[in-house]
């Protein structure tokens, strides 16, 4: 599949999938499964079974199915299956290798972040261009479906390792460090269809901007301000790290 095992997919348009990311990720997966070296924890096997039942999940039979309520509807899974990952990912409960692989997999589709049903306040997260704005950019729906056919076989063979009786076992996975300038926001939604946003600011000197030394083990992360000051208690969730850091 282009972007998993190849080059990554690159759409037309203004927004290309971010899959390098997801071609490590999915490589490293395989190579454990191969050697044997991971088997689902509970938590895992949770997360891997609903993003499993959102990427196979069939389009709805719809009577007379226009064109425009097709394209709708294609969308709207691939949307479904990022927002499925970060829910697992932030939940902060499956394990380093899970978390990077659910990260990639929302790299990936971060064009239907957005697309085709955007959260419903001003201050909702926004992590990179927002499909269907005035700029006219539109997500790459069939280059995300590209996506679908072999992310399907690895979940599936993920899934399969934590059949009754089977020990967990979870390979090491190295943390990674980063440079990144720019603001970091934390999101809460304290009502229905309520957004609040915080931007996250050095707890030392109060700046904002970084540029941040961004280091992260998959359980937690940790923003480095360049006043020496490193700040573990930020609130940030990993998706709201990971996903605006640029493509390394």
């Amino acid at each position: 599949m282009a972007g998993v095992h190849g080059e990554p997919v690159a759409a037309p348009g203004p927004l290309p999938l971010r899959t390098r990311a997801l071609a490590q990720e999915s490589g490293r997966a395989r190579e454990f499964l191969a050697a044997g070296e991971w088997r689902l924890s509970p938590a895992d096997a949770q997360a891997v079974t609903a993003v499993l039942a959102r990427l196979s999940a069939p389009l709805p039979a719809r009577r007379g199915p226009a064109e425009k309520i097709r394209a709708t509807d294609r969308d709207r899974r691939l949307q479904r299956v990022l927002r499925t990952a970060v829910h697992h990912l932030d939940a902060g409960a499956v394990s380093p290798p899970a978390a990077a692989l659910l990260a990639a997999v929302a790299r990936a589709l971060l064009p239907w972040h957005a697309a085709p049903n955007p959260p419903k306040a001003a201050a909702a997260p926004r992590y990179a261009t927002v499909p269907g704005t005035a700029d006219g950019s539109v997500p790459p729906t069939a280059a995300g479906e590209a996506l679908l056919p072999e992310l399907i076989a690895l979940f599936t063979a993920l899934a399969a390792t934590s059949a009754p009786g089977a020990v967990p076992l979870t390979p090491a996975v190295r943390p990674w460090q980063v440079r990144y300038s720019g603001r970091f926001r934390h999101y809460s939604r304290p009502g229905p269809s309520v957004w609040a946003a915080e931007t996250v600011a050095c707890p030392g000197c109060g700046g904002k901007d970084g540029p941040w030394t961004v280091t992260c083990d998959w359980h937690r992360a940790a923003l480095g301000c360049p006043c020496g000051v490193v700040n573990r208690e930020h609130g940030l969730s990993l998706s709201e790290i990971w996903l605006v850091l640029p493509e390394a």
